[in-house]
């Protein structure tokens, strides 16, 4: 009962600031540990030395990157649900949400791993992988998709599940312990002086980490019965109406968002593969050092979606707006430093990477670029929570649609023919510094919804 109540309170009265704070900063955290995560195989393939083993962890890559769409669509689809039935006390509807989205994340995962065991040769055809670098890819996607797809796709997905309603410190345990254990069991599978697997070691770190994480969430749910609407009841499964209409309009666009900047970002590397080997190196480390305020801007929006979508449905237009307001403040501020910290000392973080002289410069002239766009980034970031968490979901994939169709990848185009090569740093300032102006107009749109007509009805 007092879990309840606790949270109850988070949702309807705690001082805005405190109720952003809890929700945020442990979702903040978990993104800057998958950060590291996602560079952990990276790196202790790369101690082998051996450039076979290194091109199977780049080969399967997309595919582990079409999860996110999987993640996407049942994650951020069925915890929007989840979080508006709360506002409206409808709880039947929250546990009905958390089954579809749990059961099917577990149908996707399976079926994705079918389908990549039938189609593995033209998959590996499809994905570049040729005779020499064959086996290795094999091996590291054998744990990965065929056997890791399911427990990678649920663990994303359960994170969402039980954000949903509030306990975000929970979410991000299970994010980061799945992290941390995989970082720990890299070197011991990959390295000579452990089981000396290779690219395969590395595959099989991930499934274990994975399989724990699901494990944590599963376990959580379990001990927390009685005092959680998140469910996993099969019985409960239904495929109503409502159910998929309100996962799927938010859910889709969400997935239509991440594989557009797998686009954007092939593209953009395609432009700096131009100009030679030495540019394709510096905007890919411009590219990791940028995702760290990227992973901040992303963990505050995700964080702070519940608190919107409880009080969007229950009508309370000022915490809403209050919420909102304040987390646009705090990621401006913050993204703001981090900005003006990259663009005075680029070179210093660059040569973190590598210290070749050539990379070093055409790096810190990207990073610079790439620094402009954050301030305005994360208001983008933050008007597309807003609408995932309400439901809006048409106006998510209008941004997303807005954001590379219409005008990053344009503007790469026109920039690189004005600007050669160091104009293509500049195409997100572009597309952002109209985004942010968009994403202001359209939530003083949705504020002013609420505030006329209240409580929202699904």
């Amino acid at each position: 009962m007092k879990e309840k109540e606790d949270r109850t309170a988070l949702f309807e009265t705690m001082p805005v600031p405190e109720a952003v704070a809890k929700l945020a900063v442990p979702t903040i955290l978990s993104s800057l540990v998958m950060v590291l995560y996602n560079m952990a195989d990276t790196f202790f393939v790369g101690m082998l030395g051996d450039a076979v083993q290194n091109a199977a962890v780049t080969l399967v890559a997309p595919v582990m990157l079409a999860f996110n769409a999987v993640n996407n669509l049942f994650g951020v689809g069925s915890s929007s649900m989840m979080s508006r039935a709360l506002g409206r006390k409808d709880y039947d509807m929250v546990a009905r949400s958390s089954v579809f989205g749990f059961w099917c994340s577990i149908i996707s995962g399976i079926l994705f791993s079918l389908l990549c065991t039938i189609f593995l040769s033209p998959l590996l055809t499809l994905l570049g992988a040729d005779e020499v670098t064959r086996d290795a890819t094999i091996g590291y996607m054998f744990w990965t998709v065929n056997m890791g797809a399911m427990p990678s796709i649920l663990n994303v997905v359960m994170a969402y599940l039980v954000r949903s309603e509030g306990a975000a410190m929970h979410a991000s345990i299970g994010t980061m312990s799945g992290c941390i254990l995989n970082m720990i069991l890299d070197p011991i599978f990959i390295l000579p002086w452990g089981f000396d697997m290779g690219a395969a070691g590395a595959g099989l770190a991930t499934f274990i980490s994975n399989c724990v994480a699901c494990l944590y969430f599963i376990l959580l749910i379990c001990i927390k019965r009685g005092r959680t609407y998140v469910c996993m009841d099969p019985r409960k499964l239904s495929f109503d109406g409502r159910i998929v209409k309100g996962v799927c309009t938010v859910g889709i666009p969400a997935s239509i968002q991440n594989l557009l900047n797998v686009a954007g970002m092939t593209i953009l590397n395609n432009f700096a593969s131009g100009y030679g080997a030495s540019v394709v190196a510096a905007v890919g480390i411009a590219q990791k050092i940028n995702q760290v305020p990227y992973y901040i801007s992303s963990g505050l929006s995700q964080g702070i979606m519940p608190l919107v979508s409880y009080n969007f449905s229950s009508g309370n237009a000022d915490r809403m707006k209050k919420t909102v307001t304040f987390s646009g403040k705090a990621a401006v501020g913050l993204l703001t430093v981090i900005g003006v910290i990259f663009f005075i000392f680029p070179d210093t973080f660059i040569s973190l990477f590598m210290k070749d002289e050539a990379v070093i410069g055409y790096g810190a002239q990207f990073l610079r670029g790439f620094s402009t766009a954050l301030p305005f980034h994360c208001i983008d970031f933050l008007a597309v929570a807003v609408f995932q968490a309400t439901g809006m979901g048409q106006y998510s994939f209008a941004f997303a649609v807005l954001r590379k169709i219409i005008l990053e990848i344009p503007a790469m185009i026109i920039l690189n023919m004005i600007f050669p090569l160091y104009g293509l740093a500049y195409a997100q300032l572009v597309a952002e510094v109209v985004l942010a102006a968009a994403a202001i107009i359209m939530l003083s749109r949705i504020f002013r919804r609420v505030e006329k007509f209240g409580a929202v009805s699904e």
